[in-house]
């Protein structure tokens, strides 16, 4: 027999082996013959059983590891031998430093372990058995201990509990984690009814300053609200997608589009609501705080944003210049007030209105997009210095207006409405003023 055939034979017997392994029960025997084979010499399906058997294993161990733990700490909480500790103290630092966690990981370690171990014993069998991983047992604990401080009779835990473990068989921890929820709400309605109305009545928003100008914004909602807002967030996004062209170079991940399109909703509101909401004497209005130089460009001094603290020049300068936010342009030397900038990025609904009527379609050569349900563009950009009035306003379709903010076109307008393009090879395209009345044209034509 060549040397070929016998190194195959061997490791067909490792392999089988191995395979055998996979349903042995956790012992320092099996575990050490795992240790004594080379995984990197298996055959592709040898090492994916390799690391089954091992996983097995592994879930025996920590089933002793669990068993330590309650060495040290114990089956029931130890009471604070004084006003200065607390329930757990010396055992949850014993726990933390012998493992190199965290006070809080530690707690919770010996969290699990008490439950498992008081409350689950099918599952601790099932975890020494290597039927189910450490990280199912894990969330079968955390979900029972829960359950427990809602008021949950542990009357109901065995039924549950063995629902759960056969749930395991083909699920992940997480899968089964939810599967345990509805398994709770199902065998305790009352408690489960009563919570959630207490939990109802904690719903909030929180806004958390983050580095770099970023903000964390926390909202807690009851699950179908919460629902509603991602629905909204998610619709937001897909009627993007459907009026604006195909686009080959967006390269915002989804995560960003759906912070971009919560942004927009609040944004919108705003500005269809504004007048409404000024005239009830509420005033919408973010603060942002800047010295003139940083404003003007020739300096990069951080600008403060109100609620939040510094925010970059560069961020600065853009809320100063955008829509409803109110800037205050402040000397750099003795920061005295300057200027609050009272004009503001979004045109009043005299002016929209007076737009809507003399544009009538977009304005790009040949479109005949209604304005009613365009953009109003600044010909000159109001980061570069343009006025929000008639002769550097009017109405674009999204499509032309993305053309003219990102395709390389250019615009110059007038105050009659007509305007100029230049298309990006250099070419320039007359879009003359519509007349509202069009038989005064017609009878200044015949004279």
């Amino acid at each position: 027999m060549s040397i070929s055939q016998l190194s195959s034979q061997f490791s067909t017997r490792v392999e089988e082996r191995i395979a055998h392994l996979q349903t042995s029960p956790g012992s320092y025997e099996n575990l050490g013959k795992l240790i004594a084979i080379e995984p990197k010499s298996l055959s592709a399906t040898g090492k994916i059983d390799y690391l089954a058997a091992l996983e097995k294993q592994y879930s025996w161990l920590y089933s002793l590891i669990q068993e330590a733990t309650l060495a040290i700490a114990g089956s029931e909480p130890n009471e604070a031998s004084n006003m200065w500790e607390g329930v757990d103290e010396a055992e949850r630092e014993d726990v933390a430093t012998a493992l190199r966690l965290s006070p809080n990981t530690a707690q919770m370690r010996i969290d699990v372990a008490r439950t498992l171990s008081n409350h689950l014993p099918a599952t601790c069998d099932a975890l020494s058995n290597g039927e189910i991983s450490s990280s199912h047992a894990t969330l079968i604990a955390r979900e029972t201990s829960d359950a427990l401080l809602r008021g949950v009779s542990p009357d109901i835990l065995p039924l549950i509990e063995s629902k759960a473990l056969a749930h395991s068989e083909f699920h992940t921890a997480a899968q089964v984690a939810k599967k345990l929820k509805t398994l709770f709400a199902q065998f305790a309605p009352e408690i489960h009814e009563e919570r959630h109305e207490k939990a109802r009545d904690t719903r909030s928003i929180n806004i958390y300053p983050e580095a770099d100008g970023m903000s964390t914004l926390v909202a807690l909602l009851p699950s179908e609200d919460a629902q509603t807002v991602y629905l909204a967030i998610n619709a937001c996004i897909n009627l993007e997608e459907r009026e604006a062209e195909t686009n080959s170079t967006e390269t915002r991940t989804i995560d960003m589009k759906r912070a971009d399109a919560l942004t927009r909703i609040a944004t919108n509101f705003l500005g269809s609501n504004s007048e409404k909401i000024e005239k009830q004497k509420r005033p919408i209005s973010i603060n942002v705080t800047v010295d003139l130089p940083t404003l003007l460009g020739l300096s990069n001094n951080p600008g403060q944003l109100e609620g939040h603290g510094p925010i970059p020049a560069s961020l600065a300068r853009k809320l100063a210049a955008d829509g409803k936010w109110r800037k205050f342009v402040t000397d750099p030397l003795t920061g005295n007030l300057l200027d609050m900038g009272r004009s503001h990025y979004l045109p009043s609904q005299y002016l929209v209105d007076f737009l809507t009527a003399r544009d009538r379609i977009c304005r790009f050569p040949g479109c005949s997009q209604p304005a009613r349900i365009g953009d109003i563009d600044h010909a000159v950009s109001w980061e570069d210095g343009g006025e929000t009035k008639p002769s550097n306003l009017g109405f674009l379709c999204r499509r032309h207006h993305r053309l003219k903010t990102h395709g390389g076109w250019k615009l110059s307008s007038n105050e009659d409405g007509s305007c100029t393009w230049t298309s990006p090879n250099g070419k320039t395209l007359f879009v003359p003023a519509r007349p509202l009345d069009e038989n005064a044209t017609i009878n200044e034509r015949v004279t």
